[in-house]
């Protein structure tokens, strides 16, 4: 079986399981069991995120003996998940899918409040940075980063990767208001690289490096030489892309949330 799941991150230390059992993973896995009545439910995600970071659509796969129509994998699941948890959609898939191995690509995109004040309603969900913003240079900054890159300068120390390579296929920034929409689609991503990325497109919006600054941060290739890591609060793992032939959601309602 094959899952689509949202959450709200802010109260988990990220996705994958811990001793604590206070992750997504642990959530999931426990209320699949109490659906189940199996002894364990084993889940492997499309992609795993940090303490903090929110997803909109989780892709998840697990094997299982039981036959039940995908709305009743829904609603069963959910029944026994927190409130900041919610399985979207279940569909059956044959064993040769992978939630992981078979994405195409992954995507994020990352909220951000420009203003005086800090958040309030929206604290946790999106990040803050307290001075104006010039989105013409954020976007040139943002422009070198396309394309296959050595993005060691963006990965954090902890990251289990095999290659610092990886590709980015876009980057796009949007403003509506005083928030800022930066949305990352690429063939895999280091741990932090997108948090990041952030702090450095934060630095070129805010004046305090020049556009030009992006491409020496790259070609350093040490972590050093990029700007501190972002805050993880407007984080949202928007979800894998899939080949049309797995017939598989490319997103769920809470899309339509994000400004």
């Amino acid at each position: 079986m094959a899952l689509g799941v949202s959450y709200n991150g802010r109260a988990f230390e990220g996705w994958q399981s811990q001793l604590s059992g206070r992750t997504v993973q642990d959530a999931l896995e426990a209320a699949l069991k109490s659906f189940t009545a199996l002894d364990r439910v084993s889940t492997l995600c499309a992609g795993r995120t940090d303490s903090g970071v929110h997803g909109l659509m989780q892709v998840v796969h697990f094997d299982t003996p039981l036959d039940r129509a995908d709305t009743a994998w829904v609603r069963g699941t959910n029944r026994f998940l927190p409130d900041t948890v919610a399985v979207q959609w279940a569909r059956r898939v044959p064993d040769t899918f992978h939630a992981r191995a078979c994405a195409r690509s992954r995507r994020y995109a990352y909220l951000l409040l420009a203003s005086p004040v800090r958040p309030s309603v929206d604290a946790g969900q999106v990040g803050w940075v307290f001075r104006p913003l010039d989105g013409d240079a954020m976007r040139n900054a943002a422009a070198v980063l396309v394309g296959e890159h050595d993005f060691t300068s963006f990965r954090a120390s902890s990251c289990q990767a095999h290659s610092p390579v990886k590709q980015m296929l876009n980057v796009a920034i949007s403003q509506r208001g005083a928030y800022w929409r930066f949305e990352f689609e690429a063939s895999a991503f280091l741990h932090h690289m997108i948090r990041n990325i952030m702090g450095c497109l934060i630095a070129v919006g805010t004046g305090s490096q020049p556009v030009s600054w992006m491409a020496e941060v790259i070609a350093a290739r040490s972590r050093d030489a990029a700007a501190p890591t972002f805050s993880p609060d407007g984080l949202y793992f928007l979800g894998p892309v899939y080949d049309a032939a797995w017939n598989l959601p490319q997103q769920t309602p809470a899309f339509d949330w994000l400004p």
